[in-house]
């Protein structure tokens, strides 16, 4: 993947629905290469989708959080599955460094939050958690809060 490549990903990063002729002409490019590389990146599997974000998608859990996991011994797996049984749990995501895992949260209200960090600190093998608040997300150079 080349600068180019990088580009029109950016670029349908902030703009999933941008038309070819649109990219094209962001990116200083014929259509034809726009259509050509996009379709490139998708049949490599550098590009395997588009989505769609809705208010709804950023109203209906307005309490959002990141929940740093440190885990004892070997149990990562045993640990994620049981994170992944706990329905506010949107991904849970290994990682390196002074954590373990990364469970991201969503709830309706903060007590909901409380309670749910209580039950992931309950887990067998976790022996230290960080949690912190996600205040606003900035997607397409857009803000959105909550």
């Amino acid at each position: 993947m080349d600068d180019v490549d990088q580009s029109l990903i950016a670029a349908l990063r902030r703009d999933g629905r941008a038309s070819l002729s649109d990219l094209a002409h962001t990116l200083g490019l014929a259509r034809a290469t726009v259509r050509a590389r996009l379709e490139r990146l998708q049949a490599a599997g550098e590009v395997v989708g588009f989505t769609v974000l809705t208010r709804g998608d950023v109203s209906a859990l307005p309490v959002r959080a990141l929940m740093m996991i440190a885990i004892e011994g070997r149990g990562a797996e045993k640990t994620m599955a049981r994170l992944a049984g706990i329905p506010a749990v949107q991904a849970v995501h290994s990682t390196n460094g002074r954590w373990d895992l990364i469970a991201e949260i969503g709830t309706a209200t903060l007590p909901e939050l409380d309670e749910v960090m209580f039950r992931v600190r309950e887990i067998d093998g976790v022996v230290t958690s960080e949690t912190n608040l996600l205040l606003s997300t900035r997607r397409a150079g857009t803000r959105k809060s909550g």
